[in-house]
């Protein structure tokens, strides 16, 4: 995977945040988590292509439990590239945004809040790692 493909996840995982922060005001919490988990992922995808760990398939698709089990098994846990208050953001984030996506009740405030808060520490920490490599 090439640089411009790292910082292509990593606009889009901005982009994500922003709009997960953008829908706080306006009360849209189920988007929120939503918007929340994708940053996550994102950000994920970008750290998991700078340390070399590739999709499985050969169409480069990067599935959800590929990507957590690998962030979290590869970087956090074996690597210890990230710490390891990690491990559980991106499966947390999912379970908020299939119940936001999925069912039929609505996601509050503070579990909206949270799930940014989580994201934006998420994402802000995958960015300063690769720019210590850099």
């Amino acid at each position: 995977m090439s640089e411009q493909d790292i910082a292509s996840f990593l606009a889009r995982a901005k982009e994500s945040l922003d709009g997960a922060v953008s829908e706080y005001a306006n009360g849209r919490y189920n988007t929120i988590a939503n918007r929340a988990y994708y940053a996550c992922f994102q950000a994920a995808v970008a750290a998991l292509m700078r340390d070399g760990i590739t999709p499985p398939d050969r169409g480069n698709r990067w599935g959800h439990e590929f990507v957590q089990a690998r962030f979290v098994g590869d970087l956090v846990n074996r690597r210890k590239l990230y710490p390891a208050s990690m491990q559980e953001t991106l499966y947390r984030s999912m379970e908020l945004r299939h119940a936001a996506d999925y069912k039929t009740e609505r996601v509050s405030a503070i579990q909206a809040s949270r799930s940014a808060t989580r994201a934006r520490e998420f994402v802000d920490t995958v960015l300063a790692r690769g720019a210590t490599q850099s």
